[in-house]
């Protein structure tokens, strides 16, 4: 029987988007952008309250190398950058909609969860 290796890519075609758009904190910027259009860099810090400023300025850097988002700098005093989603970003939008419309799921997801917890190392429910 003849085994080829399987690249990552091969085995699950899509795990180079979920690798791009599902990496920690993207969604949330992406989201932002989407919902609430161009945004200064404290807007969008202000939107997703947990991220530190550090972690913001490098997913905002590899969203505009990945061409998901755009960053316009304005030479003025104060200077000033906005950041805006792309086209290519807008496009994943059919993408998260579908993933809203299955998120009441999540309850399943939760109870399953728990039913899973209640059990001990054997799968027989702990009294």
């Amino acid at each position: 029987m003849d085994v080829t290796e399987t690249t990552p890519q091969n085995a699950c075609p899509i795990a180079p988007v979920v690798d791009i758009v599902f990496s920690r904190w993207t969604t949330p910027i992406l989201w932002a952008l989407h919902e609430y259009g161009r945004q200064r860099f404290v807007e969008v810090e202000r939107r997703i309250a947990t991220i530190t400023p550090k972690v913001l300025t490098q997913r905002l850097r590899q969203l505009e190398r990945d061409g998901l988002v755009h960053r316009t700098y304005h030479a003025e005093v104060p200077p000033r950058v906005e950041y805006e989603i792309t086209e290519l970003g807008r496009s994943l939008a059919p993408l998260f909609a579908t993933l809203a419309e299955w998120s009441p799921n999540l309850e399943k997801v939760e109870a399953a969860r728990r039913a899973y917890d209640a059990k001990d190392g054997s799968g027989v429910r702990q009294a």
